[in-house]
């Protein structure tokens, strides 16, 4: 079945792309989490406007990407508390969205908490480096200090 990417699928394609999948994935998985459509001319004349956009957002975005970076490289360390039990292990993990929340809270710039890449589960006190992918070709780091809630 012929299909168009309506986002960024790992390991098929990025967004606007036409591509060649069987039904039961399309039917099964793509299409009902709106993640491409049907292949037709008009869909397609939809994708090429899709595209010219994307496109032409790339190059601000970049540009965007290295300022975001240097905002959030300017940090230094971020402050988060978490719940913690006797032992000094956490309740849970850290995910991308409190991450997001620390920084935003330290004065930095509004992330995407798809963008922030763990780079394992963060479950105990102390300081950590985490990857915040802010476009293909620029990647920032944020460190951040998981302390004990009070």
């Amino acid at each position: 079945m012929k299909i168009i990417l309506t986002a960024d699928v790992a390991g098929l394609g990025e967004s606007g792309d036409i591509v060649e999948v069987k039904d039961g994935y399309a039917r099964n998985y793509l299409l009902p989490r709106s993640l491409a459509m049907v292949a037709s001319k008009g869909a397609q004349k939809q994708i090429e406007t899709i595209r010219r956009a994307q496109e032409s957002r790339r190059v601000r975005n970049l540009e965007h990407a290295h300022e975001l970076k240097q905002q959030v490289q300017d940090l230094g360390a971020v402050e988060l508390t978490a719940k913690v039990s006797a032992q000094g292990k956490l309740f849970g993990s850290i995910t991308g969205g409190d991450v997001v929340a620390a920084v935003r809270k330290a004065g930095g710039p509004n992330l995407d908490k798809r963008s922030v890449a763990l780079r394992g589960h963060i479950k105990s006190l102390g300081k950590h480096v985490v990857d915040v992918n802010l476009h293909p070709d620029v990647k920032a780091t944020v460190s951040v200090q998981v302390t004990a809630a009070q």
